[in-house]
């Protein structure tokens, strides 16, 4: 019998696979332990039917929306939920049951504000709400008429105002582990395999193989998705829908090319920079070109990368090859003037340099050890005999006394210099390049 890829809904829609298949309690959900599991914060707000606004962050397909239904059910709340790419104000306006004529909030009384359920306001994609429309919701959540939650690919330290998230709890989710994936695969599949209509033969058994995908395809399918279920759940979708079949070649063929999750102004592209850095600074070149690629291959900004390794040259290898910087510079310029594909080229060429060049944070670290001096002493007063005397005045008052032109008397006395400290009298002593 073949396999349906769908079911007829409540209002009589086709149902799709993640629909079908989402948890409704804590016991189906996958993953995030460090939140649902015993004794872990979401599981006791549900088990003792606490209402608070928290925000829940992580990858995309991580179960944001799933446990916010799963909360919103588990605390027998009315759910409601928008997603800010494409909902206003207005929308929050109906839900809250908004009056400009009812107070100065504009709230009429009902079940928000305790003659009936509670209310769970879920907005999906919070960091797209601008600061006018953030700040809208901050009395309904400070006065709890609506239980927030949020749901962000997004750091909400950059992407939501602080008076809202001072407000709230923020969670973090992570991506789902292979073991996770694999569990959200088998479950779909077994859904899958369930025919349309009763088998008339009971005698019939069905074998661990007709509930599971192969592990071949398995294995494919969690490398490609990368912790998003969403994705995952997206391609074998298209694979029944296409082919009737679930196997390691159909699954490739209903995505031709993957999807690179890198976002540029995202918090995956703080990730991959950073790791981009770190790799260099640990003299890993493999590593480092690894998160290259990566970059290249979502279509990061050659300059962008340019110039991170310019910087690099002098705040991670400094002064122990100076050289460094030239060939940063000339990266960047080749880059400049280059372009993509063959930039690639260029830039492979000088991360590798740089992550197999000896590293020297002195002057990085003096600069700023000085930095920090400044701000907490202010502008200290010149040793006099730094200063210049112009006028006899100034030379009366011991300007410039003392002072000696050519304290190096030759090439073959560098690095002695003048023995006697030239910084103001207050840090006299300070050593700052160590």
């Amino acid at each position: 019998m073949s396999n349906f890829l769908f079911t007829r809904g409540y209002n009589g829609n086709m149902e799709p696979l993640a629909s079908r298949i989402r948890p409704q309690t804590l016991d189906e959900f996958v993953g995030q332990e460090h939140l649902v599991g015993e004794g872990k914060p979401i599981r006791v707000a549900i088990e003792k039917k606490e209402l608070f606004p928290f925000i829940l962050w992580g990858p995309p397909g991580c179960g944001k929306t799933t446990l916010a239904r799963i909360y919103s059910n588990g605390i027998g709340a009315d759910f409601y939920e928008l997603s800010a790419v494409d909902s206003g104000k207005d929308d929050i306006k109906k839900v809250i049951g908004w009056n400009p004529k009812d107070g100065p909030w504009g709230i009429s009384k009902g079940p928000s504000l305790g003659f009936g359920k509670p209310r769970v306001l879920f907005i999906d994609e919070i960091h797209r709400f601008n600061k006018a429309q953030q700040d809208f919701l901050l009395p309904f959540v400070e006065r709890g008429d609506i239980t927030f939650i949020g749901a962000t690919t997004e750091n909400p330290s950059f992407e939501v105002i602080a008076p809202l998230l001072s407000r709230c709890r923020v969670f973090v989710l992570n991506e789902l582990s292979d073991d996770d994936m694999k569990q959200v695969i088998d479950r779909a599949y077994a859904v899958l395999r369930k025919p349309a209509r009763p088998v008339r033969d009971k005698s019939a058994k069905r074998t661990a193989d007709d509930r599971r995908i192969s592990n071949g395809a398995s294995e494919w399918l969690i490398q490609m998705a990368a912790g998003d279920a969403r994705q995952a759940l997206g391609v074998i979708e298209t694979a029944q829908n296409l082919y009737g079949k679930i196997t390691l070649e159909t699954l490739k063929e209903a995505i031709q090319s993957k999807h690179i999750r890198y976002d540029k102004k995202g918090e995956e592209h703080y990730n991959v920079i950073s790791a981009f850095i770190k790799s260099m600074r640990a003299s890993q070149p493999d590593a480092a070109l690894y998160y290259l690629a990566r970059m290249v291959e979502a279509g990061e900004d050659p300059k962008f990368i340019a110039r991170r390794m310019v910087i690099f040259a002098s705040e991670d290898i400094g002064l122990a090859q100076p050289t460094a910087l030239v060939v940063a510079n000339a990266v960047f310029r080749a880059v400049e003037t280059i372009g993509y594909p063959e930039a690639t080229i260029n830039l492979a060429h000088g991360v590798a340099y740089l992550s197999q060049c000896k590293k020297d944070r002195r002057s990085y670290d003096a600069v700023f050890a000085a930095l920090e001096d400044v701000k907490n002493f202010g502008a200290l007063p010149v040793p006099l005999k730094l200063r210049n005397a112009p006028t006899k005045l100034m030379k009366d008052l011991d300007y410039h006394k003392g002072y000696k032109m050519y304290p190096v008397k030759s090439q073959s006395d560098h690095g002695a210099g003048d023995t006697e400290s030239y910084l103001p009298d207050k840090i006299k002593k300070k050593k700052y390049l160590k």
